[in-house]
């Protein structure tokens, strides 16, 4: 039934925007199974993959088309967030579509939610042989990992934390989010620990002739730790499924969430979007699923750009059009991935660097060297300096 723990199909929503069709998505072409029962033809039922975020998922699809994985499931283990709870749900049609099987998880739906989640699960991480994950730093995932007896993993892009969840491997550091501040030993930190540091080994390569590998696939420019197997995401199943995009004329901005995550100051990032949008004659914001709603009627009085809420990621949407000529982005994921999903088309993606004067005093100290690391290994975009928007204001 509706909002039932672990039901194949993911619940309605009464906080957020009603589900629609996909323009250019093909009805579901057959009958959503009941919880517990395989889908037809089903094929790689031991592949379970757990996303938190539409980004997620859209890479599990991406990894799921190159490997040729048909028929795996899909643990959605939902968060709060009524926007990101929308794209889930749209990015869960388009997996039905793909002959998978979703299971939705309200897996933070009050204090006994964790544990019928893990309950409900356990059977499935017992007899899973591949586990994919889009967030090692999720402390849910890294519980699962706990319990998982798989041989084989394999992380997808979870954006360009990625590239920190790399680094640290590399390192043998503890999984830590680049834009956290603190010394990370708070009580919950404390209690989930154990459950970090082992999810830590198993991603952890195996010695040469063990029998359980990692796998990495994504579309960051990453130097993986030997053992590490990566397959490069070429937006392959993106590109085959929407577009081209009908182009417009006026340019496009895409926001990002560095002001709700404490990196960097409103004031100075709502210049810098006024300056960007004046200087490239942008008429269309485009909001992270994060921002927040006060932020953004600001934006509107003070820029005069149209908020665009997608209701997909943002590669989707570009890929689906209509998009500008040029899009406009601070560091961000999409300096990666819009030139692959728009590769074959005439936009052109342009980064506009982070001034160390807009970062916070709260800001943790690795936040302006990553910054810069996601601008700078960007490919196939233009760069703008932050002293050429900001002299344009």
């Amino acid at each position: 039934m509706p909002g039932t723990p672990g039901a194949e199909v993911p619940p309605p929503e009464t906080t957020d925007t009603p589900a629609r069709r996909l323009r250019g998505v093909p009805r579901q072409r057959h009958r959503t199974a009941r919880s517990g029962e395989p889908r037809a033809g089903a094929r790689d039922t031991d592949t379970l993959a757990f996303v938190e975020s539409p980004v997620q998922l859209l890479n599990v699809l991406e990894w799921a088309h190159t490997a040729q994985a048909t028929g795996l499931t899909v643990v959605v283990l939902s968060p709060h967030d009524p926007m990101t709870r929308g794209q889930l749900r749209r990015m869960a049609e388009l997996a039905r579509d793909e002959g998978h099987t979703v299971r939705w998880e309200e897996a933070r739906g009050g204090p006994t939610a964790p544990m019928r989640t893990i309950g409900g699960l356990a059977p499935l991480l017992r007899r899973a042989r591949c586990v994919v994950i889009g967030d090692p730093f999720s402390r849910y995932v890294q519980l699962l990992l706990s319990l998982a007896r798989a041989r084989d993993l394999v992380v997808v892009d979870d954006g360009t934390a990625t590239m920190e969840f790399i680094s640290q491997l590399a390192r043998g550091e503890k999984l830590v989010r680049w834009h956290r501040n603190g010394s990370g030993r708070g009580a919950r930190d404390l209690i989930f620990a154990p459950f970090s540091a082992t999810a830590r080994r198993r991603l952890t390569p195996a010695p040469e002739g063990g029998r359980r590998t990692v796998g990495l696939f994504s579309s960051m420019p990453v130097e993986a730790p030997p053992g590490v197997e990566v397959t490069t995401n070429e937006f392959a199943w993106t590109r085959g499924r929407f577009g081209p995009p009908r182009l417009t004329r006026a340019a496009d901005i895409v926001g990002t969430s560095l002001v709700e995550t404490g990196v960097v100051d409103t004031e100075r990032y709502l210049a810098a979007v006024g300056s960007l949008a004046r200087t490239h004659g942008a008429t269309r914001y485009f909001a992270h699923r994060k921002e927040s709603t006060e932020k953004l009627r600001r934006l509107v009085a003070e820029t005069g750009l149209e908020i665009v809420r997608p209701d997909l990621p943002l590669e989707l949407i570009a890929r689906r059009g209509p998009i500008g000529r040029l899009i406009v982005s601070f560091p961000s994921t999409v300096v990666h991935t819009l030139p692959l999903a728009l590769r074959g088309t005439e936009v052109k993606v342009a980064v506009c660097d982070i001034d160390p004067e807009w970062l916070t005093a709260n800001a943790s100290p690795r936040a302006q060297g990553f910054l810069d690391g996601v601008t700078g290994t960007a490919r196939d975009v233009q760069r703008l300096p932050f002293t050429q928007p900001m002299a344009a204001g």
